[in-house]
């Protein structure tokens, strides 16, 4: 279900001042100030898509939800870059990991939170049924997982080379990029199984 109007949608608001408020703290002395600031073209990017597209399509405010925990994660890694956020290296220590894994658990999110207003999108404006909408679902994160790898190693190419592993958070790992990927499909089947489970518990209680 669509949210209401902005102005008086204080579940909306709170999000946005949450987000506002993390950006500030993020914002002061990062680690490495020139890959926070290009880490941060994506946040402005995105925020500024919902921002646009606010009037004609709102998503309801569970979606919304979602994106301010992906987005919050992403402030924290990008913040002390992804390979050297605290949260990752206590993961590191507790779980005996060879590396900071706090990228995985980020790229993990992706799908996993940004499954649904995915579905939300397609199911409100592409016509398709619902039993496609899971599966295609899944193909778009699957496409965007891809794409972002992609899009990752231009944008440090071309405005940034110099940061390097910095940015990309390869942490010496040549599968790095297929990892990340194949754990962002992880996380949007488990949110579709998840998702199907629910709708399926609901159609049974009717």
């Amino acid at each position: 279900m669509a949210t209401t109007a902005f102005k008086s949608n204080r579940v909306l608001q709170g999000i946005v001042l949450w987000l506002i408020a993390l950006w500030i703290v993020t914002a002061i002395e990062p680690l490495y100030p020139r890959d926070w600031l290009l880490e941060n073209l994506l946040v402005f990017l995105f925020a500024g898509l919902l921002v646009v597209t606010y009037r004609r399509f709102r998503f309801s405010n569970f979606s919304y939800g979602l994106f301010a925990i992906f987005i919050s994660l992403h402030l924290v890694g990008a913040h002390y870059t992804y390979s050297e956020t605290p949260f990752g290296f206590w993961m590191q220590d507790l779980f005996g990991f060879e590396r900071n894994h706090y990228d995985r658990l980020v790229h993990f999110a992706f799908g996993l939170l940004l499954a649904y207003p995915m579905r939300e999108l397609l199911l409100r404006k592409s016509g398709v049924t619902r039993a496609w909408s899971y599966f295609i679902t899944i193909n778009c994160v699957m496409a965007f997982s891809a794409a972002y790898e992609v899009i990752e190693v231009i944008a440090a190419m071309i405005v940034s080379p110099e940061l390097g592993n910095a940015y990309l958070g390869t942490q010496g790992d040549e599968w790095d990029a297929q990892k990340d990927a194949f754990l962002a499909i992880l996380g949007a089947l488990i949110a579709m199984l998840l998702n199907w489970q629910y709708a399926r518990g609901r159609a049974k209680a009717i």
